[in-house]
């Protein structure tokens, strides 16, 4: 596997607990080190190995609008 990557997604998120269902859907992806987000930038950063494809989608499911930065 390649080594650690970082990801930039801009998220449709409104609240906190818009975050706290992001958070808690990509820390149970596999390969995802670390989660940063920012609710008033409405982005969200993450490293780790995952890909960028298994990232978006983890996102996707949260049901918010989803764009690669």
């Amino acid at each position: 596997m390649t080594g650690s990557q970082t990801y930039k997604f801009k998220v449709g998120m409104a609240c906190s607990g818009c975050t706290g269902a992001i958070d808690r859907a990509l820390n149970k992806l596999d390969g995802v080190e670390k989660v940063d987000i920012s609710l008033e930038d409405r982005i969200v950063i993450v490293h780790g190995t995952a890909s960028q494809e298994d990232i978006f989608d983890t996102i996707k499911k949260t049901r918010k609008a989803v764009s690669l930065i």
